[in-house]
């Protein structure tokens, strides 16, 4: 079979994106992420989170950048009944946003953990290969340094999703060598060269690069 060339190829992404359908909390969370002027992900990225903690009967996630609860909601919906979201942010008004919208989704108080800080004070204290999931929303630049924290935490078979991996297209451009293009080319080539990690590019929204934990071989 021959490979899809464009515009075909357009058509049939802008199709998948399409299939995938918010519900009126995340969406009014969408909205208020707008009003505070910080990123949130696209549904089609959502639905993708929401179906990589399903797979991995998700009970521990971490999450670095609350935003205002949008990527939350979604992996709160993949999640297992008795999951817990451990979701990290050093602004205190985009928890408050986050709080607002876990309450209009009528999430239980006890699954969710919202705690104010930067993740690179944060994560040290956290368990060893204790989560499930781990999602990546932080700015670009920061990305490169998360990567190895958060491959920590996770257990054999749990997932590492990096959202805006390609930063609007900058890390596929050569000619582009600010820090925001670099830092994302930095996180995916330790992703990449990690013999740990499966991983591919899911090209959603700015990308969401996810990755995989290996299970160790069972020795005969």
């Amino acid at each position: 079979m021959s490979p899809v060339e464009p515009p075909a190829a357009e058509k049939l992404l802008a199709y998948a994106v399409s299939t995938a359908a918010e519900d009126e909390p995340t969406r009014q969370a969408r909205l208020a992420a707008a009003e505070l002027d910080v990123p949130s992900v696209e549904p089609s990225v959502g639905a993708v989170l929401a179906l990589l903690a399903a797979a991995a009967s998700a009970k521990a996630v971490v999450e670095i950048g609350t935003g205002a609860g949008v990527s939350g909601l979604w992996l709160l919906r993949g999640m297992r009944p008795d999951g817990i979201l451990t979701t990290i942010d050093a602004d205190p008004s985009c928890h408050k946003a986050a709080k607002t919208a876990l309450h209009s989704a009528r999430v239980p108080t006890g699954r969710t953990r919202l705690i104010t800080g930067k993740a690179q004070d944060v994560l040290p204290r956290l368990a060893d290969g204790a989560y499930d999931l781990v999602h990546i929303d932080a700015e670009p630049t920061e990305q490169p340094h998360l990567i190895a924290e958060s491959v920590r935490l996770l257990r054999p078979g749990g997932v590492l999703a990096v959202h805006a991996a390609l930063h609007a297209g900058a890390v596929l451009d050569p000619d582009r060598h600010d820090r925001a293009a670099v830092a994302g080319r930095e996180a995916a080539r330790a992703i990449a060269e990690d013999e740990r990690l499966l991983h591919i590019l899911v090209p959603f929204g700015e990308g969401l690069l996810v990755a995989a934990v290996r299970h160790e071989p069972v020795e005969s």
